[in-house]
C-alpha cells in the first residue's frame, strides 16, 4: 500500500543531519520534477553513489598527421572523437589539445573550432597571431559543456581556418592532438 507524505520542510530531530530510507531502496524523481540546490548548497556524492555531475563514460580521439589550409572556411583538422549519450539531460564535456598549431607569411593568424555532426557549435573558440612569417605557436587547448539533449551517436570534431596569412597548419611534425569526451550525469 502506497502513502504520502506532505510537508513543506523537513529537518532533523536532532543534530545536522537525517537519513531517507535504507541501503538499497531506490528513490525516483517524476518527470517533470525539479530538484533545486540553493546558491552556496552542496549535493554529497559519497562512495559509488550515482548523482548528478558523475563521469558516465570516456572516450579519446588523437590524431598526428599534418594538416593544413589556406582558406578562411573552417575545415576539419581530422582531430575527432565520437560519444553515445545514455540520456537526453546528460552533458559533453570535451577536453582538445591540438599541437604545433602555426601560420605562414606576415602578418599571420588562425583560428580552432568545435562542431558536432558537422555542425558548428559556438563559432571560433581559439585564435592565434603572429606578426612574423613561420611561426610555431605550439599548443592550444579547448574545453566545453555541451548539452546535445541526444542518446544518439554524436562526433565532436576540431575544425581550423586562415585567418590572415599563406597557410595555417595543425599536427605538424607527428606531434600528436588529443580529443576527450566525457558524459555527464545530468
Amino acid at each position: 500500500m502506497a502513502s504520502e507524505i506532505k510537508a513543506n520542510k523537513i529537518s532533523p530531530a536532532t543534530g545536522t543531519a537525517f537519513t531517507i530510507g535504507d541501503s538499497g531502496d531506490t528513490f525516483t524523481l517524476p518527470s517533470g520534477a525539479t530538484l533545486a540546490v540553493a546558491s552556496g548548497a552542496a549535493i554529497s556524492n559519497a562512495g559509488t553513489a550515482s548523482g548528478f555531475g558523475k563521469v558516465l563514460q570516456v572516450v579519446q580521439g588523437t590524431y598526428a598527421t599534418q594538416t593544413s589550409t589556406t582558406g578562411t572556411t573552417p575545415v576539419t583538422s581530422n582531430l575527432s572523437a565520437s560519444i553515445t549519450p545514455s540520456s537526453t539531460s546528460n552533458k559533453v564535456l570535451l577536453l582538445a589539445t591540438v599541437n604545433s598549431c602555426y601560420t605562414t607569411g606576415s602578418p599571420a593568424g588562425g583560428y580552432l573550432w568545435i562542431y558536432r555532426d558537422g555542425s558548428d557549435l559556438l563559432g571560433d573558440q581559439a585564435a592565434f597571431y603572429y606578426n612574423g612569417n613561420g611561426s610555431i605557436i605550439g599548443t592550444i587547448s579547448l574545453n566545453y559543456l555541451d548539452s546535445p539533449s541526444s542518446t544518439s551517436s554524436l562526433t565532436y570534431e576540431i575544425y581550423f581556418s586562415k585567418q590572415t596569412g599563406t597557410n595555417t597548419v595543425v599536427h605538424d611534425s607527428g606531434n600528436p592532438s588529443f580529443i576527450v569526451l566525457m558524459e555527464i550525469a545530468g
